[in-house]
């Protein structure tokens, strides 16, 4: 049976109800954006009655959900439209008229998990805040999925390891109406090509060969890699950890039995600190291995994800100028291409008084790559290029955030 048609249904209200009817056309076009009435989803009822409505429609607005109740009731939504009437929706709107934004905002995302309609972040992608055109489809169609899931009975809004495995499984699973690609690979794709395309000619000149080698996952090269780093997780599993001096450094006996300096232990410790892989204790002043540590160690592969992240994950108050210039860096050492200040500031072209940022943040990133035993006089091992590459392709699908380069 074909939806009715929104305009049908409007003229309806102005000849029986035309005090509902002004506001039922504001919210229609706020909700639908001329799309036919079937395309909407419980996801897109609540965003609109709860955040659009309050922070971006004037006028009454009780009376305009209302009004939108009556519309979506006449074409037959009865749980769309019973939202509008819903006691959570008249709550949210009384939160942003009494208390502000803040308050309205706070209560509007509560409401909005306990529907169960809400997309979760899973281990293949957290969602962003800003979204492309790919993004916002793999959204809709999620959430469309979990809606039908929990209508039909065959999920709990309430179980947060249900709708992630829904999640997974809609964003990974083949789609017909893709051609037989996933929501996942178009998310992908779309954040790779935004990263390539993002920051100006010299810097899409150097990332463009990159969109194709970083649409893959990197294998996690074969060997023993890591090793430092692995052997100070070890070590601060011993009972009583890793001893420290007063001054804080690394006690002498731990340095006997390691065939590792004390600066190249230093560098590895700061970056599984950073990893939050293991944490300074005092009385006695030690370092232990975490939880997570201890995990990783047991996880391989997932351990290398994690240290090769750190090759551009910010410094506690480091800006992200400072980060682009390692991406620039890993970009052009994965060529074999010098990757010193002139070479990265060709391609960010800022100006001279920054210079001194690109210094520092190419000593950070020789720090780290030393630190994880991938680099050797001056360029990066095997193990390297496979690190870099991994790092860059975190970050350049990792939730966008946009941001200008200056």
């Amino acid at each position: 049976m074909p939806a009715p048609d929104v305009a049908a249904l409007l003229i309806e209200m102005e000849r029986s109800e035309p005090d509902y009817a002004e506001h039922a056309r504001s919210a229609i076009e706020w909700l639908t954006g001329g799309e036919p009435l079937e395309t909407i989803t419980e996801l897109n009822v609540c965003e609109f009655l709860w955040y659009t409505l309050p922070t971006k429609v004037g006028g009454d607005r009780p009376a305009v959900a209302r009004a939108l109740g009556r519309l979506l009731r006449r074409g037959g939504l009865e749980r769309y439209a019973a939202l509008c009437v819903a006691p959570v929706t008249s709550q949210i709107l009384r939160a942003y008229a009494r208390s502000g934004e803040d308050a309205g905002l706070a209560a509007y995302q509560a409401a909005l998990d306990a529907t169960g309609v809400l997309p979760p972040d899973v281990p293949e992608l957290r969602w962003s805040s800003i979204m492309g055109p790919e993004e916002l489809g793999a959204h809709g169609a999620c959430s469309a999925a979990l809606e039908l899931a929990i209508v039909s009975g065959e999920l709990d809004p309430g179980s947060s390891p249900d709708r992630e495995r829904l999640t997974r499984h809609w964003l990974t699973a083949p789609r017909t109406e893709l051609g037989g690609d996933n929501w996942l690979h178009r998310v992908q794709g779309e954040r790779l090509n935004r990263w390539v395309l993002g920051r100006g000619t010299a810097w899409r000149d150097l990332a463009q060969p990159f969109e194709v080698r970083l649409h893959a996952p990197i294998p996690v090269p074969r060997g023993d890699h890591l090793q430092a780093l692995r052997w100070l997780l070890r070590a601060g599993r011993r009972p009583g950890g890793i001893p420290l001096t007063p001054q804080g450094g690394l006690a002498p006996v731990v340095l006997d039995e390691s065939r590792w300096s004390d600066a190249e232990l230093a560098a590895v410790r700061e970056a599984a600190l950073e990893m939050g892989t293991l944490r300074e204790e005092d009385a006695p002043r030690r370092l232990v291995t975490t939880p997570d540590g201890g995990r990783l160690l047991g996880a391989p592969d997932l351990l290398w994800e994690t240290a090769t992240a750190t090759l551009l994950v910010a410094t506690a108050g480091e800006h992200d100028f400072r980060v682009s210039a390692r991406e620039v860096a890993l970009m052009l050492l994965a060529e074999g291409r010098p990757a010193d200040r002139e070479s990265v500031t060709a391609v960010i072209g800022c100006e001279e008084w920054r210079h001194p940022e690109i210094e520092a943040s190419l000593t950070e990133l020789t720090r780290r790559l030393d630190a994880l035993g991938l680099r050797r006089e001056g360029a990066l091992t095997s193990e390297g290029r496979s690190a870099a590459l991994a790092a860059l392709r975190g970050h350049a699908l990792r939730p966008r955030r946009y941001v200008s380069m200056t």
